[in-house]
C-alpha cells in the first residue's frame, strides 16, 4: 500500500441503516467531509459501510495464524489481503495456546508482516492470544492442546510483549484459576483487553473477573460442555453481566439461529459483535483436507467444517462478510444492526474504527445484498482511501 494521496476523491453509497445516499469525501486516508441525501425508491447505488472488523481470525484461505513453519511475516500479509477482498479491512490475528516459544514465534511473525507491509500493518492493530490460560476440561477446552494448558503468568505474558513490541492487545482466559483476578487486573493496567471464554469457571468467577476489568466474551455459547446445568452456568453468568461485551460466532453452523437470536437481545446489539473465528480452511473449495491437528476434515458447500464422518466441527470457515449476511437472514435484525454488529460495536472495541464520521480512516465497502443472500457481493473495498482488490470469490 502507497502513502495516501493528499488528493481528495469520493465515494457513494446507500446506509444500509437508513436507506439514505451517502456522500462520503476523503483525503490523506481520513473521511473528510459526510453528506446525507433521501433516499429514493429507484436507487440502484450499492450499500456504503465502514470495513469490517474482525476480532478472531485464526486464518484464511489456505494461511494459518498458527504455523509451525518459519517465515517472516509473508503468511501473514496474504491472509490480510484475502481477508480485504472479501471487506475485512481490520483483521486481529489470533494465537491460540501452545508452547510459549511457539507462541513467540506466531507474535513475531506478526511483528515482521506489520514492519514490511504498510497494509498488514493498518489492518492489524494488535494480535488476539487465545490461551493458554483456559479450561482443561473436555468441551470448554475445545481443539486447544491439553499438554499447553498452564495458570495465568504474568512474566509469561511480558515475555510475549517483549518479543512483539507490546502488540498482544487482547488475551482471552477461563477466570477458575486462582491467579485470574490478580492476573486480569495486571493486563488492564497495560492497556490490554481480557476476554473470557474457554471456560468451566462458576459464576461468581465469572463476576470476579469483570470487576477486575475484563470486558469481552469469546465466542460465547462456543467452548463449552456439550450438557450443562440448566442453571446457574458460565453462560448465562456472562450473558447477564452488561460489563461484557460478547463475540458471537454467526455461521450458521456453531450457534443454531434461534441461538443466536435469543442471545443477541440478551445481551444488546451495542455490548455484541460477530467473530469469524476463521482457520485456514476458510475461503477455500469444497472439499477433503488432511489438517496437521484433526487429521482428514470435510469442508461442505455452505461452510461447514467437521472432521471427515462425524457431524462433529472442526473449526469455522465462513468470513465476516457471511456473518452479515446471516444475522440480516435471521428475521428480527434489520442489514443495518447487522453491518453494525460487525463494524461499530467491535470499531469500538479497536480504538476509532467501524464508523462514517468525519476523522476516521477511509476503511470502506460497497456491496450489494438482498434478503435470502447468503453473503455480501462486494463492489469496492478501501483500505485508508485507496483502493483494493476486491470481487466474487
Amino acid at each position: 500500500m502507497s502513502s495516501p494521496d493528499s488528493s481528495s476523491s469520493e465515494v457513494s453509497g446507500r446506509d444500509p441503516a437508513t436507506g439514505e445516499l451517502l456522500l462520503l469525501r476523503i483525503e490523506d486516508g481520513t473521511i473528510a467531509d459526510v453528506q446525507r441525501r433521501a433516499s429514493t425508491v429507484a436507487s440502484d447505488e450499492p450499500w456504503l459501510t465502514p470495513g469490517l472488523v474482525d476480532l478472531q481470525v485464526n486464518g484464511f484461505g489456505g494461511f494459518d495464524v498458527n504455523d509451525f513453519a518459519e517465515d517472516d511475516g509473508e503468511t501473514i500479509s496474504a491472509m490480510v489481503r484475502a481477508l480485504v477482498a472479501r471487506g475485512v479491512t481490520t483483521v486481529v490475528p489470533t494465537i491460540i495456546t501452545a508452547a510459549e516459544q511457539h507462541i513467540v514465534t506466531c507474535l513475531r511473525r506478526v511483528v515482521a508482516a506489520r514492519a514490511a507491509d504498510p497494509l498488514a500493518r493498518h489492518a492489524i492493530p494488535f494480535v488476539h492470544v487465545e490461551g493458554p490460560h483456559l479450561s482443561c476440561e473436555d468441551g470448554p477446552r475445545g481443539v486447544h492442546p491439553a499438554e499447553h494448558i498452564r495458570p495465568p503468568d504474568v512474566g509469561e505474558f511480558l515475555r510475549w510483549q517483549e518479543a512483539c513490541d507490546g502488540l498482544v492487545g487482547m488475551v482471552t482466559l477461563s477466570p477458575h484459576f486462582a491467579e485470574s483476578v490478580s492476573y486480569v487486573e495486571k493486563l488492564v493496567e497495560y492497556g490490554v483487553r481480557v476476554a473470557i471464554g474457554h471456560t468451566h469457571a462458576e459464576p461468581e468467577r465469572i463476576r470476579a473477573a469483570a470487576a477486575a476489568g475484563a470486558t469481552l466474551c469469546t465466542h460465547l455459547g462456543n467452548g463449552a460442555h456439550a450438557v450443562l446445568p440448566r442453571h446457574p452456568n458460565y453462560i448465562w453468568a456472562q450473558l447477564a453481566d452488561d460489563r461484557l461485551a460478547a463475540g458471537f460466532i454467526a455461521d450458521g453452523h456453531h450457534l443454531p439461529p434461534e441461538t443466536l437470536v435469543s442471545m443477541l437481545r440478551a445481551k444488546g446489539l451495542q455490548r455484541s459483535f460477530l467473530v469469524s473465528d476463521a482457520t485456514a480452511l476458510a475461503g477455500s473449495p469444497p472439499g477433503i483436507y488432511r489438517t496437521p491437528v484433526g487429521g482428514d476434515v470435510e469442508l461442505t458447500a455452505d461452510g461447514r467444517l467437521v472432521y471427515r464422518g462425524t457431524p462433529y466441527l472442526a473449526g469455522a470457515a465462513r468470513s465476516l462478510d457471511d456473518a452479515v449476511a446471516h444475522v440480516a437472514n435471521l428475521g428480527p435484525f434489520t442489514l443495518g444492526e447487522a453491518v453494525g454488529l460487525a463494524t461499530s460495536v467491535p470499531g469500538a472495541i479497536v480504538g476509532g474504527r467501524g464508523r462514517l464520521d468525519v476523522g476516521a480512516p477511509a476503511d470502506l465497502v460497497r456491496f450489494r445484498w438482498n434478503q435470502g443472500d447468503r453473503t455480501l457481493s462486494i463492489e469496492e473495498v478501501l483500505v485508508a482511501g485507496e483502493r483494493q482488490p476486491c470481487g466474487p470469490r
